[in-house]
């Protein structure tokens, strides 16, 4: 059974840092590539940002590029979103994606003052 289990989201100052980290297990993690999305209220869900399978291949939304780095620890099976220069705007419920095919509950980042 697929699954995912994301942690660490909060209540952070704007400026404030996070790191999030998502636990996978049921599948070959290390041949997959993963994605975090999230969702703001009211808004659709968007991807924040992707890693390849081996670690070697990353992307990111226009609006998070220089604030946050996507990583991944194939040995411990954990894909990790470190978020730094936080904004108001990026309160949501973050998502971590696996394209084997499935989601995590999500966890929620609350950035305010």
């Amino acid at each position: 059974q697929v699954q995912l289990v994301e942690s660490g989201g909060g209540l952070v100052q704007p400026g404030g840092s996070l790191r999030l980290s998502c636990a996978a297990s049921g599948f070959t993690f290390s041949s997959y590539p993963m994605s975090w999305f999230r969702q703001a209220p009211g808004k659709e869900r968007e991807l924040v940002a992707r890693i390849g399978s081996t670690g070697d291949s990353r992307n990111y939304a226009d609006s998070v590029k220089g604030r946050f780095t996507i990583s991944r620890d194939n040995a411990k099976r954990l894909v990790y979103l470190q978020m730094t220069g936080l904004k108001a705007e990026d309160t949501a419920v973050y998502y971590c994606y696996t394209a084997r095919g499935a989601w995590g509950r999500g966890t929620q980042v609350t950035v305010s003052s």
